[in-house]
């Protein structure tokens, strides 16, 4: 049936024509933006998920150049701690030329305080952007990532650089909690006496037919039967001629009766003590095997731990000397702080050393060649903590004392700046590692939302020629089926 009013087929090629130029217009979008999801309308679901991924790319973006502003800030601490080991070698072999007393000492001091100016100098200029890493103690966090959980928040992550303090400061002491417990001055005064240990030869009205072996510090002086004649008081005076006749410095014997009394002046060193009568320890009785050394001491706990600002202070007669730790110090450091503050004070016949007891216990050790002066040590938490190469201010060659203190001090300091320049080395190459890492995710990323919204081109080309094609097509079949009611006018001619 035919009907002027109701055209069916040209409803049919207008609903597909509708179609085709829907279709053609979505082609042509993709090919002009390139993206076959360009708007929320597209695909929802995967412009969310673009969108999302998009804004992680900026944010490394952003991520990156903290990286690079790190990295840079990080490269000039790390060359101005290896330039600063450089010049602290170059003031050992300085040091070490000072030991020989046949040499210009004052020249070499005023070497070394160039050297030591120097030194001052490019920690203090070893700055990027403002900041600089040999000064102060608080750490830096360097932005390195942003880490997106499967509930879709987001959290920051951070490289952490560790400030290394080179400084000379001598730090500030605190007043805060008392740390006193944790140090222990093994007497109230540090004095220039002998330590003395006994040797008793046993009785024995004939000692013609006895052999004796004493041995000291390695020395043995020794009598084979028929050597000595008397009694045993004759073999005590005889024993402690020749002990004094070995000239071991340090070590002096006297003698009363029978009892010799054996006595060390040596500094920071055990004397051992040995003794024989006819092979046996039987016939001499011995008061101990070894003469102590020297010297007073400050013990530190092997409990406690050192907090960044934890300050000690030694007195040794009328003067205080302090040190303040810094992060990441234990009490090696503070008892070798506290030796680089006495060395630095110039005490005539005073001199210092660092050692670990027994039970494992770092101490400070003091002996006094002249009059006899107090000693104490108090602590305190809440101070500024010292430079890392504190006590290179104080190293003075110009006498016997300070030369032979500056060769274990500077060795101190050559540690601590080799350990800086090794901290910032892990860093930078721990910064390096995650500048490369972010680069390849951000192109990862970037092909991944690529593959999520962009258009197949080589698709889009030939979906729009099929698509024109169809067109032309559905024009052709609407003007057809407009044109069939025209034929019934026929009908009525």
């Amino acid at each position: 049936m035919s009907s002027i009013l109701t055209n069916n087929s040209a409803m049919v090629a207008l609903q597909t024509l509708k179609g085709i130029n829907a279709s053609l217009s979505k082609t042509q979008n993709e090919i002009s933006t390139g993206k076959s999801v360009a708007t929320a309308r597209d695909n929802a679901s995967i412009w969310a998920i673009s969108k999302v991924m998009e804004s992680d790319v900026k944010g490394f973006k952003a991520i990156s150049e903290s990286l690079s502003l790190g990295q840079s800030t990080v490269a000039v601490a790390r060359n101005a701690s290896e330039t600063v080991t450089d010049l602290l070698t170059d003031i050992k072999s300085k040091v070490v030329a000072a030991q020989e007393e046949n040499v210009d000492r004052a020249k070499i001091q005023t070497d070394i305080v160039a050297l030591r100016d120097q030194i001052n100098s490019i920690v203090g200029a070893a700055q990027f952007n403002g900041l600089n890493l040999l000064k102060g103690t608080e750490d830096v966090n360097v932005l390195s990532s942003l880490d997106r959980a499967s509930d879709g928040t987001v959290t920051a992550s951070n490289i952490t650089v560790n400030r290394q303090d080179l400084t000379t400061t001598a730090g500030v002491y605190g007043t805060g909690t008392s740390l006193s417990a944790n140090a222990t001055a093994s007497a109230a005064a540090v004095v220039n006496t002998a330590n003395s240990e006994t040797r008793t030869i046993a009785t024995d009205t004939d000692v013609s037919a006895d052999a004796f072996s004493v041995t000291i510090a390695g020395s043995t002086v020794s009598f084979a039967a028929g050597d000595l004649t008397g009694d045993q008081d004759a073999a005590a005076l005889a024993i402690n001629n020749a002990i004094n006749g070995l000239g071991l410095s340090g070590v002096t014997a006297s003698v009363s009766t029978n009892v010799i009394t054996i006595s060390s002046t040596r500094a920071f060193e055990d004397v051992s003590l040995a003794s024989l009568k006819n092979g046996a320890a039987t016939g001499v009785t011995l008061s101990a095997t070894e003469i102590g050394e020297r010297a007073e001491n400050v013990s530190f706990s092997t409990s406690a731990t050192v907090n960044d600002g934890d300050g000690y202070q030694v007195t040794v007669g009328s003067s205080t000397y302090t040190y303040v730790a810094g992060p990441n110090e234990n009490f090696e450091d503070v008892a070798r702080g506290l030796k680089s503050a006495v060395d630095a004070g110039g005490l005539v016949d005073i001199t210092t050393a660092v050692a670990q007891d027994g039970s494992g216990a770092w101490q400070l050790k003091v002996d006094n060649d002249g009059a006899s002066l107090a000693f104490s040590v108090v602590g305190a938490a809440g101070g500024v903590a010292s430079g890392g190469l504190f006590g290179l201010g104080g190293i003075d060659v110009t006498t016997n004392s300070g030369a032979d203190a500056a060769l274990g001090n500077i060795e101190t300091l050559i540690d601590t700046a080799i350990d800086a320049s090794a901290s910032f080395g892990s860093d930078q190459g721990r910064i390096d590692t995650q500048t490369d890492f972010v680069s390849k995710l951000m192109d990862s990323l970037k092909s991944g939302i690529g593959s999520l919204v962009d258009a197949d081109m080589e698709e889009a080309s030939a979906r729009l020629q099929a698509l024109q094609v169809q067109q032309q097509l559905g024009i052709q079949s609407l003007s057809i089926a407009n044109q069939a009611p025209q034929s019934v006018l026929s009908l009525f001619r």
